[in-house]
């Protein structure tokens, strides 16, 4: 499904320059006002969307490294992950890293794993928040989540940020159950790119697993059409950019936390997830720098009028 031709987005570096301040590591900015407005409005514009049974959670921007090890992350994205570390020990081993550093030596090297991780998706704490539940109601579970995530992708470009923000809607229940949920959202979603004028389409995709294993799962994902994606020209040049996706996770997540209905049958989950941080920079890509300057119609949906 395509819209109809759109003008070429705003320089890559002109936004950057404008909307952002570097902090001296690709990928991670500093935002400007300007910028932080839209990111709230559109995060409401979200909220007004929001499924009427959605139970919300706002997450920190780290979570325990033993639950995302259990979900499996390790094995399919080991290349993204970033981990907490900090210096253990007693006061002689914390001074011997300070020294170290003082004499411009590697004082990392004396770190070691803490129990966290930063988190690299905004869904992966709700599952065990829902086991600890019991059974999953007949009706199924509807949860509104979001966080500060990280991934370990350093990169110049605009679209890909190793910190960013997640917005997503979960759905725990029955197969049909989910079915019904992602085509939903895959039609709002729609709607939604077209009442913020943004030209777009959809596509089947896949993660970025890891390795010649992760080639195989990544054909797997395509061809039994468990994720899709919806495109945006974000960059002056390259192809479009995903900034929102509509995943059907089948039983993965039920089976790791023990997610089961009232009758024993394995639950299921999918999701709809925001790129915050995409969509924000597609919308001045589209639009221009000034905001008073977009389309009536844009201003109105976002409520920035």
């Amino acid at each position: 499904m395509d819209t109809a031709t759109q003008t070429k987005p705003v320089a890559d570096q002109t936004i950057l320059d404008h909307l952002f301040r570097p902090m001296g590591v690709d990928g991670v900015y500093a935002r400007t006002q300007a910028y932080e407005d839209v990111v709230d409005a559109l995060q409401r514009l979200i909220s007004r969307h929001r499924p009427d049974d959605a139970e919300a959670f706002r997450f920190p921007p780290v979570m325990s490294l033993r639950q995302l090890e259990k979900q499996g992350y390790l094995n399919s994205f080991p290349q993204l992950l970033g981990c907490i570390c900090a210096l253990h020990g007693g006061e002689a081993d914390v001074n011997a890293a300070v020294e170290r550093a003082r004499q411009g030596a590697d004082w990392t090297a004396e770190t070691t794993s803490a129990d966290l991780v930063l988190s690299p998706a905004a869904c992966y704490p709700i599952y065990p928040i829902a086991s600890e539940r019991g059974a999953v109601p007949e009706e199924g579970l509807t949860f509104d989540v979001a966080a500060d995530c990280f991934r370990h992708e350093p990169s110049k470009d605009l679209d890909r940020l190793q910190s960013f923000r997640m917005r997503e809607f979960v759905r725990i229940g029955a197969p049909a159950q989910i079915a019904i949920f992602r085509e939903a959202w895959m039609q709002r979603a729609q709607a939604i790119a077209e009442s913020l004028q943004l030209p777009y389409h959809f596509d089947r995709a896949s993660d970025p697993f890891f390795g010649r294993v992760g080639q195989l799962m990544a054909a797997n994902q395509i061809e039994q059409a468990l994720k899709f994606e919806l495109l945006i020209p974000v960059r002056a040049e390259g192809g479009p950019t995903a900034c929102m996706s509509f995943n059907y996770h089948r039983e993965h997540f039920g089976k790791t936390w023990g997610l089961f209905d009232e009758a024993g049958e394995l639950s299921h989950s999918g999701c709809v997830a925001f790129g915050i941080d995409r969509l924000t920079i597609a919308l001045f890509a589209t639009h221009g720098l000034h905001v008073d300057e977009w389309p009536r119609g844009v201003l109105e949906v976002l409520r920035l009028q």
